[in-house]
């Protein structure tokens, strides 16, 4: 059989190609699905400045907590660091968490909150994040 090929085997001479089995269970199409038209919602009214912030915008909070293993400097470095507080309000909420066994350090939506908390602990930091009434 030296002029033909087996079937299914590739004309470069490679390996065969094969096919899986035939599925058993047709496609199915959506077929009388329908799903609802988009609407358009007017803004709502707010007597708010447009850069003021509401309860709704800022939720969550991101708490920094006392621990025994970093120093002072060390915290009052990681909130000028990362945050890009001053001097002197990184060591104010550095003496809260001290004093008081933590402090608010940063006030946002959940997300914002949560990488907040990740970068905490990736400086070795304690940190959590809730929701601002809580």
């Amino acid at each position: 059989m030296a002029g033909r090929e087996a079937v299914g085997a590739r004309p470069s001479g490679g390996p065969a190609l094969t096919t899986g089995p035939a599925p058993t269970t047709p496609l199915r199409h959506n077929a009388g699905v329908t799903a609802p038209s988009p609407v358009e919602l007017d803004e709502p009214e707010s007597e708010s400045e447009p850069n003021e912030h509401t309860a709704l915008d800022n939720p969550w909070v991101t708490l920094v907590w006392n621990d025994p293993v970093n120093l002072m400097s060390y915290v009052s470095y990681v909130f000028r660091a990362y945050f890009g507080h001053s001097k002197d309000k990184a060591d104010r909420l550095m003496l809260q968490v001290h004093q008081e066994g933590r402090a608010v350090v940063s006030t946002g939506g959940r997300e914002e909150m949560e990488r907040d908390v990740e970068a905490m602990h990736g400086y070795g930091l304690w940190a959590t994040c809730q929701k601002a009434d809580a």
